[in-house]
């Protein structure tokens, strides 16, 4: 990243973590439990940013980096996950960096009837697509928080289920960019180039 230096806490293996039961239910792995090339990517946007005031909501937050440089930079942050035990991680985390964020559990396929309250001006989320069905549930997910005309910022590793996300909702008046940057982070075996997705909802 840029100025900004960050400790973040994580479990010391995600393997370790890895429930039968759950993944027998719906395939669930602690994917939550790593800091993935992409997470800092996001941040990296994230720090170039003055976020004052923005109403921000980070899908998947994990250990919750994105949301806390979001929160460093003046937004007000909600951070969500699928496990508990990640939002945990995340506020364990915001403390350490003097950062004020709140949380909650979300499931992308069964949104609470409230979440369309936080009407968001951006939502954010690092490595969301490394499923199939992750693209067209975010796709469904996205108009219920963001307030017309509001942005989102996806950092993926060029994984290939980008077009089930991007597609419906350019198909639904959305716009789209890309742009690809290279990082210094760690490497895993997607290679050193993330791309950054920017969708724009319409209606603003």
């Amino acid at each position: 990243m840029g100025a900004l230096s960050l400790t973040v806490a994580r479990p010391r293996s995600a393997e370790d973590l890895i429930d039968e039961d759950d993944y027998a239910r719906d395939e669930r792995l602690p994917y939550w439990a790593e800091l993935w090339p992409s997470a800092h990517v996001l941040a990296a946007a994230l720090e170039a940013r003055d976020l004052t005031g923005a109403r921000v909501v980070e899908l998947g937050c994990g250990v919750g980096l994105p949301a806390i440089v979001a929160a460093l930079r003046a937004a007000d942050v909600l951070a969500t996950d699928w496990y508990e035990d990640a939002l945990g991680f995340a506020r364990a985390n915001a403390d350490a960096a003097g950062a004020r964020l709140t949380t909650r559990l979300l499931d992308w396929n069964a949104p609470p009837a409230d979440l369309s309250t936080a009407a968001a001006d951006l939502v954010i989320g690092a490595d969301l697509l490394y499923e199939e069905r992750n693209g067209p549930a975010l796709a469904r997910l996205l108009p219920l928080l963001l307030r017309p005309g509001g942005e989102v910022l996806i950092a993926d590793p060029r994984r290939p289920h980008a077009d089930g996300l991007i597609a419906p909702l350019t198909a639904a008046g959305w716009s789209h960019a890309r742009s690809d940057v290279r990082h210094t982070a760690r490497q895993d075996e997607s290679g050193p180039v993330i791309h950054l997705h920017r969708l724009i909802a319409p209606g603003g």
